[in-house]
Formats: structure tokens, sequence, C-alpha cells
């Protein structure tokens, strides 16, 4: 091959790369508009000529990616994206995806993570690493904690509605477990107040006597809760200030174990 060759072949191939990233913007451009776009309002937001924006749109056609409605003059996501999302949203493995990030909260935090995931009124933890230090949280897999005493269980609570919380508290009838557990419903709603306004929620000793968590939310794609993920150690080395610490470590990344499996928080 010659170097006049070689040098057309890379611009064939810079040029494929290019329109590829284009398409790929323009997908994602009507994607965050549903009631779709109409060409002029596509070129613009992408900085495209409309001519090369039409071209690409004729392609992602073709391929049943978008769809043109006549009736309201705009390009909207069709069939095929659907069916090309969804085999991810099937393929995807909770725990697994998770696990990188509950290694690195670990590390962070130096106390034992935990995954959870909502079973009625209880949750279910699907996955933990444990702590290095000798004294240490276990909590193995398959293993269920009432709602309204444990971490994970309150920022469930956290994101329902009154209405679901009420019924919640009504199969549960708030057992006791230790002195400190919540069992008056006001005082339960007031905590799961204050537990919305800083964005986690905490056990301090209310589901076994010396033991603090910190719980945050992981969102599915339609901005409802997933999954919940905590830091739990021994209140010996869990100060209540460093609770707070801990709880938003855990916010920021049950954020980024969110945006991994392709979810979002709330508005």
């Amino acid at each position: 091959m010659t170097m006049a060759d070689a040098a057309k072949t890379t611009a064939v191939r810079t040029g494929q790369v290019q329109s590829l990233t284009r398409a790929l913007s323009i997908l994602n451009a009507i994607a965050e508009n549903p009631p779709g776009l109409s060409l002029t309002a596509i070129a613009k937001s992408l900085t495209l000529a409309p001519s090369t924006t039409h071209r690409l749109l004729t392609t992602l056609q073709e391929e049943r990616y978008v769809q043109y409605d006549r009736d309201t003059s705009r390009w909207q996501i069709a069939m095929q994206a659907f069916v090309t999302g969804n085999g991810f949203l099937v393929s995807r493995d909770l725990a697994t995806v998770a696990r990188p990030y509950m290694r690195r909260l670990m590390e962070l935090s130096g106390e034992t993570v935990n995954l959870a995931i909502a079973d009625g009124d209880k949750v279910i933890y699907l996955a933990q690493v444990e702590s290095r230090e000798m004294m240490r949280v276990f909590s193995k897999p398959g293993n269920s904690v009432p709602m309204h005493c444990s971490g994970v269980g309150k920022a469930m609570l956290m994101a329902m509605s009154r209405e679901d919380v009420s019924r919640i508290i009504e199969d549960q009838s708030l057992a006791r477990l230790t002195d400190k557990t919540i069992t008056d419903p006001n005082l339960l709603y007031e905590e799961l107040a204050a537990a919305r306004a800083r964005g986690f929620a905490v056990d301090d000793e209310e589901h076994a006597v010396g033991l603090r968590c910190a719980a945050a939310l992981i969102y599915e794609e339609h901005a409802e809760p997933l999954a919940g993920l905590s830091i739990s150690g021994p209140a010996a080395r869990i100060s209540k200030e460093r609770l707070m610490e801990l709880g938003q470590i855990t916010v920021e990344i049950a954020s980024e174990v969110t945006a991994a499996l392709g979810g979002r928080k709330p508005g």
C-alpha cells in the first residue's frame, strides 16, 4: 500500500467514526426529548448542517432506530432503539455491576458494604464486601431484615409515599429489636423526612446493639428505587458524626452505580 492509499484509508475511517459519533449524538438528542425533534432543531442543537443531519437520520430510519412522524414533522425514537436498550436491561446483573463500586466503598470507608433489595415489607441482602477490620459486620446474602429498623430498609421507605409506608407499618407492627428501635409511627415519619432531606438513611443501633449503618438508594432507568447500598460497622468505630460522613460517601458511590446501570436519580 502506498502512502497515498494509506492516507486515503485513514481519511475514510476517520469519516466513518465521525459519522457514527454524529449518529449517536442524534439518537441521544431525540431520546432526551420523547415528543421528538424537528430536523432543524436536531441540526441546531448538534451544530450540524441540515443536509448532514438528514442523511444520518435517513440511515438511522432505515435501521429502524428512528422514525419520522409526518403529522408533527418530528423525528422520534423507533423500535430498534428499544430492542437494543432492552437487551441491556435483560442482561445486566445488579450484583455484578455493583461489586467493584462496593469494593471501592469498602476501601474508602474501611467498613463492610452491603447491597440489598426490597421484598414486600422486608429487605433482602444480595451481596456483601466485608471490612478488613477484625471486628466487622457480617450479613449472609439471602438474609432479610425489617424495613423500619435497618439502614437499607429506611432508605427504601424514604422513597415511598406515606400511604405505602403506612401499609408497611401495619404489616410489620414496628417490632422492637433494641432499645433504640423506632416503634412510634410518627417518629418514623419524622426520621424518614430527615433521611429524604440529607439523601440517605441511618440505623443507629436500631436493628442490633452496637451496630451503626448508613444507606443510600440505587435507581433504575425510570428513576424508581432499584436497590439499597449501605455501610455497616460497630458503633465503637462509627461515631454519630462519622456516620453522617459515611452517608455522604455512600450517596456518591450509589449514584455511580445508578449511572453504571443506566439508571437516573429522581428530579
